[in-house]
């Protein structure tokens, strides 16, 4: 089950045009994304009503899509406004049709009740194009639930031993972290004192491949699945209790994830600094040496998921690096269960089976 009623990115804007639909599954649905003749981005469920053939693999006849089987058309709210061969449209001859929204270089969907989408309610991103930032990323695609890369993420010991030969040292695992939560989120907070200077921190903040750095992590989770970093390095002023960040430099590293079926994720990110915005060259350095450190994580999340499809796992043991984690997927779970309980109440006697109104399955008793 996911949470449905919520903003998901489902696409970089430059994606999308067309030229070239663009089909996704989002939450186990079928999505085509294209734009209308003014640049507006569209989303429908991508089967024909008629025979459920790929709208995708056909074209776009000015701002209607043509189905590729028989030719149906239909506009951007779903309708099917032609059907060759007959005046008339058959009654109910229509597919869903997403609320979009383009902001901060991403398409965002919304695949619960239309009545619900508000735009105000897209989590903020604003380093994406914000003009004192440069901001650059990619989509990767994740073998895994997506849950397990939002625990990855709020988990970040880990950098010592998956990212030991990027953005880890041996130093990141024995620092504890402090976190705090509420209804809607969860933060932590690390420093990690007088410790090396990883391999990117050192390209990145000129530091001495041999110097000793204070770096700082602070981690924002919200749901369904945001998760922003605010990390960086400084030279190291040793006694202190906190680090201080104007000896050194900082960035925000900021992930979107939207699940794709059960055990699949598309994983949008990206790194945003304000430090040396005119050399392009850093830009590209630090997509590059993410893409290698986030393939790292992709490969372990994906073994990991490996073992759980077995079946044959013994129940999970928790460490004190997995408070934050823990947290964000109690709130989550616990917001589906409330939607699901929801949409329960207001049809009585149905089972949900994909979360999808579209396959409420009624059972008389």
């Amino acid at each position: 089950m996911f949470l449905r009623n919520a903003w998901y990115v489902g696409a970089w804007g430059t994606e999308v045009g067309r030229q070239k639909m663009l089909r996704r599954t989002l939450l186990n649905e079928p999505v085509v994304f294209f734009r209308q003749e003014d640049g507006t981005p569209v989303a429908l469920a991508d089967k024909c009503a008629h025979r459920h053939a790929p709208l995708s693999a056909g074209k776009l006849v000015g701002d209607n899509i043509q189905c590729p089987y028989h030719g149906l058309e239909y506009n951007a709210d779903g309708d099917c406004v032609r059907v060759p061969g007959q005046s008339k449209v058959p009654p109910g001859c229509r597919v869903q049709s997403y609320p979009v929204v383009e902001r901060y270089q991403w398409i965002w969907i919304w695949m619960g009740d239309p009545a619900l989408a508000n735009p105000d309610d897209i989590e903020d991103f604003h380093w994406m194009d914000h003009p004192d930032w440069r901001a650059k990323g990619e989509r990767m695609h994740l073998q895994a639930d997506y849950k397990l890369l939002i625990e990855n993420l709020l988990e970040l010991s880990h950098l010592s031993y998956v990212h030991a030969n990027t953005l880890g040292t041996g130093a990141v695992a024995e620092e504890q972290m402090k976190f705090e939560r509420d209804d809607r989120s969860v933060t932590l907070t690390r420093w990690i004192l007088d410790s090396p200077v990883s391999t990117m921190f050192q390209k990145l903040g000129g530091f001495a491949q041999n110097e000793h750095v204070d770096r700082w992590q602070h981690v924002t989770w919200t749901p369904p699945a945001f998760v922003k970093l605010d990390v960086g390095a400084a030279r190291a002023n040793t006694g202190a209790v906190d680090g201080d960040r104007s000896q050194g430099f900082g960035y925000r590293n900021l992930n979107a994830i939207t699940p794709e079926t059960n055990n699949t994720a598309h994983y949008f990110w990206a790194q945003a600094r304000d430090f040396r915005v005119d050399e392009n060259w850093i830009t590209d350095m630090f997509v590059e040496a993410t893409n290698e450190a986030f393939s790292e994580d992709l490969w372990i999340i994906g073994l990991q998921q490996e073992n759980l499809n077995s079946g044959n796992t013994h129940p999970r043991v928790d460490i004190n690096h997995d408070g934050a984690a823990i947290q964000a997927i109690r709130i989550l779970e616990t917001m589906i269960k409330e939607e699901n309980n929801h949409v329960s109440n207001i049809f009585p006697g149905f089972i949900i089976f994909s979360g999808s109104i579209d396959f409420l399955i009624f059972f008389i008793k």
